[in-house]
């Protein structure tokens, strides 16, 4: 896969084993943030022991008011082995983290899988999260079919023109509800435990970006209609201007609480309540 990259929506095509660079801005090697047990992801990851993320540099997207910027556009972090990705999934699980988290892992997926199994003969056993922007090549996540635990993808637009406008990627609303299609055939709406600890399935988040932006409507009706009404979404109201978000006038300040309250109502006119109140 890496020797003609299309890991993701954007299909580059380059040989990232000979050195050449795609969109992303990744190479051969998994390069890693930080790693560490996070009590800020949705309740059913955190529970008492938090949800092990492990944040993976660069992503395949270029959102202008992305928070995360340092690591996703600047590629801040260090390379890491398959090895060593193995024993960082172990020693979250060894801390008590509920799950292993792999955030926007879409530009590296053989290298964590590698990592994977090495981590599963050594004794992982919680579940893997797949915490993805949605702009992952389909084609890549039909091979992840029994790999992965719980997919969680952010579906950020409700059409093509905006996940190029705002996040420089061609076809996003397209791709995106393909992913969604793929990812709950394999392991259907989020399953929570006595314990109220996701083990497995899907967790979708959709953040409410000012005026309107995200396409909110559309993505919930989407949901509702063509995955579940069971789904288990988490209608996120966290946006600030962040990165480039000032350049652009629509985007240079936060959501209201009534553009959030107007999200959550069309929600629960299509049926869905699971992950927000």
């Amino acid at each position: 896969m890496l020797s003609s990259c299309k890991l993701c929506g954007n299909e580059c095509g380059v040989n990232r084993l000979d050195g050449e660079i795609g969109k992303c801005g990744a190479g051969k090697d998994v390069k890693i943030s930080s790693y560490s047990a996070h009590y800020g992801e949705e309740p059913p990851l955190v529970g008492e022991g938090g949800s092990g993320t492990v944040f993976l540099s660069y992503c395949p997207m270029t959102c202008v008011y992305c928070q995360n910027w340092r690591i996703s556009q600047k590629g801040y972090g260090s390379e890491r082995g398959v090895d060593d990705v193995a024993k960082i999934m172990l020693s979250l699980q060894k801390t008590g983290c509920h799950n292993v988290n792999w955030v926007t892992p879409t530009h590296y997926v053989p290298k964590p899988v590698e990592a994977l199994k090495v981590a599963r003969s050594e004794g992982l056993k919680i579940p893997v999260v797949y915490n993805t922007g949605g702009y992952d090549n389909p084609e890549v996540i039909r091979v992840l079919d029994g790999v992965i635990d719980i997919y969680m993808p952010d579906i950020k637009y409700g059409s093509d023109e905006n996940g190029k406008k705002y996040s420089d990627v061609e076809g996003y609303w397209k791709t995106a509800r393909e992913n969604l299609k793929e990812m709950h055939r394999q392991v259907g709406c989020l399953e929570i435990n006595e314990e109220r600890i996701a083990e497995k399935g899907v967790l979708i988040r959709h953040l409410v970006l000012p005026g309107g932006i995200a396409e909110s409507e559309e993505v919930l009706k989407f949901v509702a209609e063509e995955i579940s009404p069971d789904s288990y979404i988490n209608i996120m109201s966290q946006y600030r201007p962040e990165f480039k978000a000032c350049e652009y006038d629509e985007l240079s300040r936060r959501v209201r609480p009534d553009e959030i309250k107007k999200v959550k109502e069309r929600a629960r006119d299509f049926g869905l309540y699971r992950g927000f109140q």
